[in-house]
């Protein structure tokens, strides 16, 4: 389903301009035999200990990103040398010798434990040097490598080369190069062999997105649609059923008579991931904005709107139309709250639910079955507006919003103008609460938003509130913030300065 330009590029979109890769293992595996073989297309006869750093050009692989290969000594002078460098590395490439039992042993008794000591993030290729020395009546890599990738997750492949007979050189750097633009780790669980639920939450929306008559199908035109907007290169219909079919024989609910299902769909993927096509998957993802942590890229999701300190955003009515449509939407049983799976579901398609933690988690009314109305749904997202309008506007746009930015906020006026116009025309307000201990703070926040004060133990942390209110004909949501006595006169000194200088 894709090009090879087209996945050039979407490395390119993977944030690499260039990959290192360091090449450790025990002396005598052939570390540096494996490098000039590569560089050179030939068997060394004489090869220094260390080789200097050698460079990859971009158009060696088909990704089209360079590669720096660092060689590495082993001696016990040079180990702070030997962590600096992989501490450095984008990727890792274990040597261990085919002909020395003992260098495969030390993998997991000392140099993958290693490796996780120091906290290492890249993935590691273990390689076999010298093949070629390699005694027949050995067990094959796969029985060999299997406990040892059982217990060290890290590891990306496992393969066996030899520079003396140019046997997998060039591939061992390949898959180096794959793992890090391309890696497993956000997208796969080698030990479910499942797709991460992340991974399925970006897919779900990209479904979703794809699916432009919402029949939760994608049909032959929209699969075609898909595979242009990713791959720059059209299906033809024997290879549209092709797919359909594959997918049908393994999964029949992956197809139904409007074409590809969300489970088809998903399917797919992990057919990809499996088969080791992952960067097919990263192209889609990446052509849909993601980043390597399965999250809208940073550019995407910027604020561009400049503000001064005693200015906030709030969100403008086409947003606030947009929630209460997404809010009847998934309020499947119509009582006018979203269920906990209900609110579950809507969030299905963002990395996760940005509600289930502080400050979000309590901050609003709730029925008796913890449901949550449009009122305190609406004062939700006005707080996460005002308290964070970056990680608002990324989780409109994981639920389906699709204007920008500057279309979903706008800026308040600034106070100092609304102090001496004596008139505001800001819809949201922040409400600071101090007191000494035991005053009530606590209760008259719970009471804000419709709970008794018994329904929550007196508490030492912030706590937040938030709910709307009707004033004067006009509807206004209001955000209490509230603190105990250790933060009282720091706030208050805070907030008494601000108030006056801005």
């Amino acid at each position: 389903m894709a090009g090879a330009t087209s996945l050039a590029a979407a490395a390119n979109l993977a944030g690499k301009s260039s990959v290192r890769v360091v090449v450790i293992g025990d002396p005598g595996t052939g570390k540096s035999s494996l490098i000039v073989a590569l560089a050179t297309e030939q068997f060394p006869e004489n090869v220094p200990r260390v080789m200097p750093p050698t460079r990859l050009p971009a158009d060696y692989f088909p990704d089209r990103v360079p590669i720096t290969i660092i060689d590495t000594s082993s001696s016990p002078e040079q180990k702070p040398k030997l962590i600096a460098e992989c501490q450095a590395a984008d990727a890792v490439v274990l040597t261990y010798a085919c002909d020395r039992p003992a260098t495969l042993e030390r993998l997991s008794s000392f140099w993958l434990p290693e490796l996780r000591r120091l906290q290492l993030k890249a993935p590691v290729i273990v390689v076999g040097c010298k093949l070629d020395l390699r005694d027949e009546q050995q067990v094959s890599l796969e029985q060999v490598m299997a406990p040892i990738m059982q217990s060290f997750r890290e590891i990306e492949t496992c393969i066996e080369c030899s520079a003396l007979r140019q046997i997998q050189v060039p591939e061992v750097f390949y898959y180096a190069q794959k793992a890090v633009l391309h890696p497993t780790a956000p997208l796969f669980d080698q030990e479910l062999q499942a797709l991460k639920p992340r991974c399925v939450r970006a897919l779900k929306r990209i479904f979703i997105i794809c699916d432009n008559d919402k029949d939760g199908a994608l049909s032959d035109v929209e699969l075609n649609e898909f595979q242009v907007r990713c791959f720059n290169a059209p299906l033809q219909p024997t290879e549209i059923s092709g797919v359909k079919r594959v997918v049908q024989e393994k999964m029949p609910e992956g197809v139904n008579e409007s074409g590809l299902t969300l489970t088809g769909f998903l399917f797919l993927h992990a057919l990809f991931i499996e088969k080791g096509r992952l960067e097919t998957t990263w192209t889609v993802l990446r052509k849909f904005g993601y980043d390597n942590d399965i999250k809208l890229r940073d550019d995407l999701i910027a604020m561009p709107i400049k503000r001064a300190p005693d200015q906030t955003l709030e969100m403008t009515s086409e947003v606030v139309d947009f929630l209460r449509g997404i809010f009847n939407m998934f309020d499947i049983d119509n009582d006018g709250a979203l269920l906990p799976t209900e609110l579950e579901d809507l969030f299905s398609t963002a990395p996760e639910n940005p509600w289930i933690s502080d400050p979000y988690k309590d901050c609003a009314e709730k029925n008796v079955l913890g449901g949550l109305s449009l009122e305190g749904f609406l004062s939700k997202w006005a707080l996460m507006t005002l308290l964070d309008p970056t990680n608002s506007y990324a989780n409109l746009a994981y639920v389906g919003y699709p204007g920008e930015f500057s279309s979903a906020f706008t800026v308040t006026r600034r106070r100092r103008v609304d102090r001496k116009k004596q008139h505001t025309q800001r819809n949201i307000f922040q409400c600071y609460v101090f007191g000494a201990r035991g005053s009530g703070k606590t209760s008259l926040l719970q009471s804000f938003i419709g709970r008794q004060p018994s329904d929550t133990l007196p508490s030492n942390s912030e706590r937040f509130a938030t709910n709307s209110v009707e004033m004067a004909d006009v509807s206004v949501m209001l955000y209490f913030f509230c603190t105990g006595d250790v933060m009282l006169m720091l706030y208050a000194d805070i907030l008494l300065f601000l108030f006056l200088t801005t």
